[in-house]
């Protein structure tokens, strides 16, 4: 009589269902395997940890000091807002080159109702950013519903706003603007509660944060597993909970030991937030995967394209707009020069934050994370000495590696 030999040979626990390897190094193999796995999602936040501990002991850690944290922050909180916008536009497998320009047009349009015609700042907040999302619609418009390439559409964009901004400005500098404007750009959340070393409601803030990103995962974690959908192993997860929190922790202590809090921070957080919870759970949000992953197909399931694509440019134009009142703010002044070079930064933090040139792949948070690297290359360089010169071309290579990477994980994952 035969036994049966296999049924008495315990079955490993699957990894991806919270199994832990066993022996010495499983730890190190699983985080490895996980790696491997999510290379697209990890590669750019890896790559940012070097590069901050690269200048962090190049600058001999002038780079972490907690003024230049904040000046970082401040110094880059324009590009990041343009970043997000520009990351939905890649999802959906266009671009816009017309952003810088527009940011410059909306500066001249504030600066013409603040300074000359003594507008109230928040009034004239409100109009700027209902022209800037104008300026999107009409573009989205000959886009989506003309056919019209959106390389082409925002190429003309680009040269009509740059020319409204000089008709605007007469070619002059035109500031300053309002206290309460620059507070937005410049400024920092009161101290409250008692006298300590550090910035008290910052520390409040950075553990809301915390436990607010910790039960999010744990969320994720939870509905990924009803859906029998694969997750990371507990050891896995649980190291990255200790990272995440750690990184905000040594954030929140850094801008506390300083002034605080960048009111511009809370900004780029609320539409982080935003921008995440559409691109992850709304039906608006899984349509711009949709028509940049495969346009016929999703055309075929009843997803209204040129409807997404309209309300994309719409989006980008309103947040150009934003950015545009951010840059003017913190520089005080609207220039006819200003957003030289904006579009580029822009789609440069998109595509090292993980954008696909054919569109469908990206996130929110991946351009935040392509922003911040750019960010850090521009600082840490600037404190060491780097001459712009070099100074481009390093970013250039930055660029060019992160697209490179982008298609040898394609062609990896396709084989």
């Amino acid at each position: 009589m035969s036994t049966d030999v296999t049924a008495k040979t315990p079955a490993p626990a699957p990894a991806g269902k919270g199994g832990a390897a066993t022996g010495d190094g499983g730890l190190l193999r699983l985080v490895l395997d996980g790696m491997r796995r999510n290379m697209r999602q990890y590669g750019m936040l890896i790559a940012l940890g070097l590069i901050v501990a690269l200048f962090a002991v190049w600058t001999d850690g002038d780079l972490l000091l907690p003024r230049n944290v904040s000046n970082l922050v401040l110094q880059n909180s324009y590009i990041l807002i343009l970043a997000i916008g520009m990351m939905l536009v890649i999802i959906a497998g266009h671009i816009d080159l017309s952003v810088g320009s527009l940011t410059a047009f909306v500066g001249s349009m504030a600066a013409v109702f603040m300074v000359k015609n003594d507008m109230p700042w928040p009034l004239a907040v409100v109009l700027c950013l209902a022209v800037g999302a104008l300026a999107g619609a009409v573009q989205g418009f000959f886009i989506a519903y003309g056919g019209i390439p959106s390389f082409i559409v925002t190429l003309a964009g680009m040269l009509v706003f740059r020319g409204l901004t000089e008709i605007f400005l007469e070619g002059q500098t035109l500031g300053p603007f309002p206290e309460g404007l620059q507070k937005v750009a410049n400024g920092f959340l009161p101290e409250v509660g008692p006298e300590t070393n550090y910035h008290n409601l910052t520390l409040l803030l950075g553990f809301a944060l915390i436990a607010f990103v910790v039960l999010q995962e744990i969320r994720d974690r939870r509905r990924q597993q009803e859906f029998s959908l694969e997750v990371l192993p507990v050891k896995l997860f649980l190291l990255k909970l200790v990272a995440l929190g750690s990184a905000v922790l040594v954030l929140t202590l850094l801008l506390a030991s300083y002034k605080g809090t960048p009111i511009v921070l809370l900004v780029l957080g609320v539409l982080l937030v935003g921008f995440g919870y559409v691109m992850r759970n709304a039906i608006i949000g899984r349509h711009i995967y949709a028509i940049g992953g495969n346009l016929p197909a999703a055309k075929l399931s009843g997803v209204k394209d040129k409807k997404v694509t309209f309300l994309v440019f719409l989006n980008m134009g309103m947040l150009a707009a934003l950015a545009g009142l951010v840059f003017a703010a913190r520089f005080n002044a609207a220039s006819p020069k200003a957003g030289l070079n904006f579009e580029l930064e822009a789609i440069a933090a998109s595509f090292i934050g993980g954008a696909s040139m054919s569109g469908g792949v990206g996130t929110v948070l991946g351009a935040i994370i392509g922003g911040l690297v750019l960010g850090v290359l521009n600082n840490g360089m600037n404190l060491v000495g780097i001459g712009t010169d070099w100074q481009q071309v390093i970013k250039g290579l930055v660029l060019l590696a992160a697209v490179g990477f982008d298609v040898w994980n394609k062609r990896k994952v396709g084989s």
